[in-house]
């Protein structure tokens, strides 16, 4: 936003009138634009200083990666969309060729649902071989799921199901 200020006067004309002078603007204020919002996201796996980052709103993983020093060269960038808007508080694993692909199950049974295979989509409560199938093409066409809440666009897939399947999911 721009500020513009000036003045104005009064002045007598030759004929003893009074007429207004308005002056030229003294100045000009430019308001700075409102800092864009950071985003903390945590960067793990193959990537030279893994950690915390702190990148603004509307960042890609790609930019995530960069800001940890960058992939090392047992990094399998493949297993990652480098085009994916970073979340808050997202974590971002770059996988390794030294151990494989990274599991869609975590350690604590949560299913990674852009990482999981069919089976692992039928090993959730009510996921069945058609819904998990559904999940898949949902995913195959229209690319990774970027929130829980995602899940909703897949036929079958209602409010109650979301509820009962939130725990046991995730999307990063």
């Amino acid at each position: 936003m721009t500020i513009t200020l000036g003045a104005w006067w009064w002045s007598s004309s030759p004929s003893g009138d009074a007429q207004p002078v308005v002056a030229e603007p003294t100045f000009v204020v430019d308001e700075e634009e409102p800092a864009p919002a950071i985003l903390h996201v945590h960067v793990a796996g193959e990537v030279r200083r893994p950690g915390v980052v702190r990148l603004v709103a509307g960042s890609r993983i790609v930019d995530a990666i960069e800001a940890a020093g960058g992939a090392t060269p047992a990094a399998v960038l493949a297993g990652v969309n480098l085009a994916s808007e970073v979340l808050d508080g997202a974590q971002i694993v770059v996988p390794s060729s030294s151990v494989g692909p990274v599991p869609a199950v975590d350690n604590d049974g949560v299913v990674v649902v852009n990482r999981a295979t069919l089976t692992e989509l039928e090993s959730l409560p009510g996921v069945g071989p058609v819904l998990a199938e559904r999940i898949l093409a949902h995913r195959d066409e229209h690319g990774p799921f970027e929130a829980v809440e995602d899940l909703l666009d897949v036929s079958g897939i209602g409010e109650a199901t979301l509820a009962r399947l939130r725990p046991l999911i995730r999307i990063p």
